[in-house]
């Protein structure tokens, strides 16, 4: 299973817990199982078919390019971060 990093804004949704995990072989897929057990979760996350604004997906160290579709291994660890933005 994958370890998901929970915002500190979310963790409500988790029972206050900040890492838990998760399967999926994509960030979405990953976010419907967590969804499962914590409902209300995904629709934080996602928006339509795209993360919500400000938010950016970083999958084993790198931020994730694809996004929702980003690719997910079962030993993986996932954070959702909020981005920054601004001159």
């Amino acid at each position: 299973m994958a370890s998901v990093w929970i915002p500190a804004l979310l963790r409500s949704l988790t029972g206050g817990q900040a890492t838990v995990s998760a399967t999926g072989t994509s960030v979405l897929a990953l976010i419907d199982d967590l969804d499962t057990r914590y409902p209300g979760l995904r629709a934080r996350l996602v928006d339509g078919d795209r993360l919500r604004p400000g938010l950016a997906v970083v999958v084993d160290g790198k931020t994730g390019r694809l996004r929702l579709r980003e690719p997910v291994a079962e030993a993986s660890e996932v954070h959702f971060v909020a981005t920054i933005s601004g001159g």
